[in-house]
């Protein structure tokens, strides 16, 4: 059974950028084959907000409306990683952030609108934005 567990995060002015890492165990990545891993964060009222995700085989990457070009998601199979890089940071991106991850497909348009698909999930990392 896949195991994810994220890093990265931290607190940075306005218009600052973090890299966040999801580490991914129990299989590697190469193996892990059209498959979607994807990035989450928790918004105010407890529901969880899709950011990025990526088909592990083709590669295909899909994002969320709030991202607006500020944000990219890059993975690396010999790492066995999958990396969300955040630029431009505002305040309203303050949030814990969280990877997740699903078996039964690669990513499709519709990923990031139903996080509840995804069976797989990090512990999250904090990040804060300072005006």
């Amino acid at each position: 059974q896949v195991q994810l567990a994220e890093s990265g995060g931290g607190s940075v002015q306005a218009g600052g950028s973090l890299r966040l890492s999801c580490t991914i165990s129990g299989l590697t990545l190469r193996s892990f084959k059209d498959k979607c891993v994807a990035w989450f964060r928790q918004i105010q009222n407890g529901d969880r907000e899709g950011i990025a995700g990526i088909s592990t085989t083709t590669t295909t990457t899909y994002y969320g409306d709030a991202v607006n070009g500020r944000f990219t998601i890059t993975k690396d199979d010999a790492r066995n990683a999958v990396y969300l890089q955040l630029d431009r940071l505002e305040p309203e991106d303050s949030a814990v952030y969280y990877c997740a991850a699903r078996q039964d497909r690669r990513c499709t348009p519709g990923s990031l609108k139903t996080p509840s698909i995804f069976p797989f999930w990090g512990q999250g990392t904090q990040v804060t934005v300072s005006s």
